[in-house]
């Protein structure tokens, strides 16, 4: 994701190195919040915050762990703040389809289609489960970086995960039968 010698110029105080790192990293930090919180504001709201979390903590990172498992550590933690504050609420904000081929218009639709029902069935998991689903899912991170990035035990991140999967299942197969709305 970065490299080191970018992470140690930035803790060193080179201002140019730390304003490049969190620029490489700031779309991974609104996509995690994104899917954590489902609100594009929130999820904007939560990234500046982390960003400048991480701005002002730098010198904390040590290289006991990965960069990557720190910087979502601290998204995750704001984002689980930021949801407690606040109850959750379903976006019913509409984005345009832009349809290139009109061939394939009525895949582009189901697909869509589809990616909405996952993400509103991912929104009705308790808030642990959706966090290791997204972390695992969507940011690609092993098993062991949940458990960093989140302070787990290993175990507990898999039984997270298990219940998280079967509990989609379910609600999937209610979304395809018509059976459950947002």
């Amino acid at each position: 994701m970065v490299e080191q010698g970018l992470i140690r110029a930035a803790q060193s105080g080179d201002r140019d190195a730390l304003i490049t790192l969190l620029r490489e990293i700031e779309q991974h930090v609104y996509r995690t919040a994104y899917y954590i919180l489902n609100n594009e504001q929130d999820a904007m709201d939560a990234s500046q915050e982390a960003l400048i979390r991480i701005y002002s903590k730098i010198n904390s990172y040590e290289e006991k762990a990965q960069f990557k498992t720190w910087v979502q550590r601290i998204v995750t933690n704001i984002c689980i703040d930021k949801f407690r504050r606040t109850k959750p609420s379903v976006s019913i904000d509409e984005h345009d389809m832009i349809f290139n081929d009109p061939q394939n218009v009525e895949v582009e639709v189901l697909t869509s289609y589809m990616a909405q029902d996952v993400r509103e069935a991912i929104q009705q998991l308790p808030e642990h489960h959706r966090t290791v689903i997204v972390l695992r899912y969507l940011q690609d991170f092993s098993y062991n970086e949940i458990a960093d990035s989140l302070d787990l035990p290993l175990n507990t991140v898999k039984s997270y995960l298990y219940r998280a999967r079967q509990q989609l299942q379910g609600l999937l197969q209610e979304y395809q039968k018509g059976g459950v709305s947002g």
